[in-house]
């Protein structure tokens, strides 16, 4: 690192500079991205997240047989972690002046999971397992995609990540007691 470089840009140029265009709100000329392209991907996420609220709730209401209260509670429990993940991909979508897509229409086609519903206990967690991994793997390309660009929405997606990586890991462990 060079020392005798300053660590922080010119404070003026910094205050002149946040003067500017503020209209964009938490978007700054720093911002490394295109925005509209971040919501884009952030809506898929959002939709991703949807759809797997549905279909752990339908799977905490359709859960039946000898290990259903164990396995439906995991499922409400998921729900609502996915819930809490839509809530907070919605909240950084409007700080990059974006709209959440929360129209029903097309939900599933902008999902990268799919709603599976499944017709036993084992099919209903094989199938949250498959969406766990989906999301595993789409949100692992967000985070590269998003990068040193925006740090903002790359911590978000890393901390759903570890949580979808979780629930794969509750899934699997599931499976394995179940069948």
């Amino acid at each position: 690192m060079n020392t005798t470089q300053p660590f922080l840009s010119d404070v003026k140029e910094l205050r002149r500079r946040a003067r500017e265009n503020i209209e964009q709100g938490a978007i700054t000329d720093s911002y490394g991205l295109d925005s509209n392209v971040v919501c884009d991907i952030l809506n898929q996420a959002l939709a991703t997240e949807i759809v797997c609220v549905l279909r752990y709730k339908r799977h905490y209401y359709m859960a039946t047989g000898l290990n259903k209260d164990a396995v439906a509670a995991e499922f409400l429990e998921h729900a609502n972690d996915e819930q809490n993940h839509a809530d907070r991909i919605a909240e950084r979508i409007t700080q990059l002046g974006g709209a959440p897509n929360f129209n029903p229409e097309g939900l599933a086609s902008r999902s990268h999971s799919e709603y599976k519903e499944g017709n036993s206990l084992v099919d209903m967690i094989k199938e949250d397992l498959i969406a766990e991994r989906v999301a595993i793997e789409s949100y692992s390309e967000i985070v590269r995609f998003l990068g040193e660009k925006d740090p903002t929405s790359r911590r978000l997606m890393e901390d759903l990540l570890a949580v979808e990586e979780e629930h794969a890991n509750d899934m699997n462990d599931l499976l394995q007691k179940v069948q």
